[in-house]
């Protein structure tokens, strides 16, 4: 009799105290949020306690052996995905979850592997499809007239050497990203442009890369299935050049990241939120509204980012709105201490959210970022042989082989250094036909005449010399992708923003975006670990030429 009352009395306790899984969940995940003014004496026990509830983890970890001490993935989260669905603060948060944005969180998370680092990488699923980076051809190539760009193609192609060593997760095999070495060639048909072709030569021999200078004769005899009438000057790529599969080498970084505590959070950025510098009076009290507005606009510093409800006229804090890719869902902040806008195409729209190009003074000069359509085309012609180079023409037709197997991926990209031939708008990812027909495929047959015994599928009527010919030409895919273009001049826009120093840019690299992101994202940590940049001096890159109106022209398409 009295074990049974004591059991009923138990049971009843028990059910008073009992928590459900939803409840415990809702802990969990508000266990740091709390709205300003609210629960003071929870949210400063929190604050007191949290350093106590880290040093006893610690101390925990240090009790145990060397192995399971200093394991790769030590000093993260207990579990390898974050439990907290929609974070409320972050460290650093990241706009665009392609390359580079995961990148940079990449070697974020490698230096500083430490679970109070939380990084947070917003992507936006509906356009992640439609990133340069899924849509991108992969090649790599060290052939630039600006040194940074040798020196970041050097140091990505020695990444991408040893990518298994570096992107490996414990036991598990080494990703593949199916890097196949093949050599750039660029050519020059005028004297003006083997002028710059020498130039350029020189600059990638003193940095380190190995290129080799072709005469017409060269050409001719190193490869007799070309046509170099036209061409006075040819410049080759010996190592460090080819391609390689971008999809795979980001689902390896994004897998390596998850393991290193990175937060993955689909949704997209809505807007900015603002903050003031507490010691400055109201400029409405002393000045006219208009000047109140814009002393109100360079007094204040970005917080976070959210769904922006409110006129630009505030400052920028250190919050984000970010609506969540779920069903019947609200915007919602989050607040964090440095913003990285990777937005890729859609970076100069990011940075108009936070008021950039909106206003007056440095607001007023905007991120020149905008999306430009690129079409690839994958043909098979079995009659050009397998050790053809990765060509570059002029008139911006490349030709890049695919593996081994007679597979080549034509495309074109306008001159950089005429934007008024590139001023399509569009973000329609429809493939345009008649761009293969009408100009590329002519330029391909000229150079290489091994394209004309391309197998059949669709035919086309193409004018040559005069006279129509009709070819039959085996169209394998095509695909259709943006690219963040910088239409101001051919160089990325990399660096803190002028005003608002917290919201850092790193876009803009149009064609070069796929070997040119590991060492943007490598040198973002160097400046925010060491305070400079360390192994590649990217200060060339910032806002402040924009500003200036001093342009850093590209003189190689890609």
């Amino acid at each position: 009799m009295l074990t049974s009352q004591l059991n009923r009395c138990l049971h009843r306790s028990l059910r008073c105290i009992h928590t459900s899984i939803p409840s415990l969940w809702q802990s969990y995940e508000n266990e740091r949020h709390y709205e300003p003014g609210e629960d003071p004496l929870n949210r400063t026990f929190h604050g007191l306690t949290y350093d106590f509830r880290r040093w006893k983890r610690r101390y925990q970890e240090a009790r145990k052996d060397a192995f399971r001490r200093r394991n790769p993935i030590a000093h993260m989260k207990q579990a390898v995905q974050d439990n907290e669905l929609f974070p409320y603060r972050a460290e650093i948060l990241i706009i665009g979850g392609g390359l580079t944005g995961s990148s940079t969180a990449y070697w974020l998370k490698e230096r500083f592997r430490d679970e109070d680092l939380k990084v947070v990488v917003v992507e936006n699923n509906d356009k992640f499809t439609q990133s340069s980076t899924m849509l991108s051809t992969g090649g790599i190539s060290q052939q630039f007239s600006i040194p940074e760009h040798v020196e970041m193609s050097l140091f990505t192609a020695e990444f991408l050497r040893h990518a298994g060593e570096h992107l490996r997760i414990l036991d598990n095999a080494p990703p593949d990203i199916n890097l196949l070495p093949n050599g750039f060639l660029y050519l020059a048909r005028t004297e003006q442009e083997a002028d710059s072709l020498r130039d350029s030569w020189k600059l990638q021999l003193d940095k380190g890369a190995c290129v080799a200078l072709l005469s017409k004769s060269d050409l001719q005899v190193r490869f007799p299935f070309m046509n170099f009438d036209d061409v006075v000057l040819g410049s080759l790529g010996l190592e460090n050049e080819g391609t390689f599969d971008t999809w795979q080498l980001l689902s390896a970084i994004r897998e390596k990241n998850i393991t290193l505590g990175v937060q993955y959070v689909k949704g997209e950025v809505e807007g900015f939120q603002f903050e003031r510098h507490r010691t400055r009076a109201e400029p409405h009290a002393m000045e006219d509204h208009e000047v109140a507005d814009q002393e109100k606009l360079r007094s204040q510093r970005i917080t976070g980012v959210f769904n922006f409800l409110e006129p630009v006229t505030l400052s920028l804090a250190s919050y984000a709105k970010v609506r969540p890719q779920m069903s019947d869902t609200s915007a919602r902040p989050i607040r964090t201490h440095l913003i990285v806008n990777a937005a890729g195409p859609w970076a100069g729209k990011i940075a108009e959210l936070a008021g950039i190009g909106k206003g007056d003074g440095l607001l007023a000069v905007p991120v020149p970022i905008r999306p430009r359509r690129r079409t690839n085309f994958v043909i098979h012609a079995p009659d050009v042989p397998v050790d053809m180079p990765s060509l570059v023409e002029p008139c911006g037709v490349h030709c890049r082989q695919i593996d081994v197997g007679n597979n080549f991926v034509v495309g074109r990209n306008p001159p950089k250094v005429r934007f008024e031939e590139d001023t399509d708008d569009r973000e329609s990812l429809e493939v345009d036909y008649n761009e293969f027909y009408e100009k590329i495929w002519p330029v391909l047959v000229r150079r290489i005449p091994g394209f004309q015994s391309a197998k059949v599928t669709c035919k086309a009527l193409l004018l040559l010399c005069d006279h129509a010919i009709i070819f039959f030409l085996k169209i394998k895919s095509a695909w259709c992708g943006l690219q963040d273009v910088n239409t101001f001049d051919s160089a990325p826009v990399i660096g803190e923003h002028p005003l608002y120093q917290n919201l850092f840019m790193m876009c803009g690299f149009g064609g070069r975006g796929a070997m040119h992101s590991l060492a943007a994202g490598r040198a973002f940590a160097e400046r925010l670990y060491e305070g400079a940049y360390v192994n590649i001096n990217l200060r060339r890159f910032d806002m402040r030429r924009i500003v200036k109106m001093d342009r850093l022209q590209e003189a190689f398409a890609t």
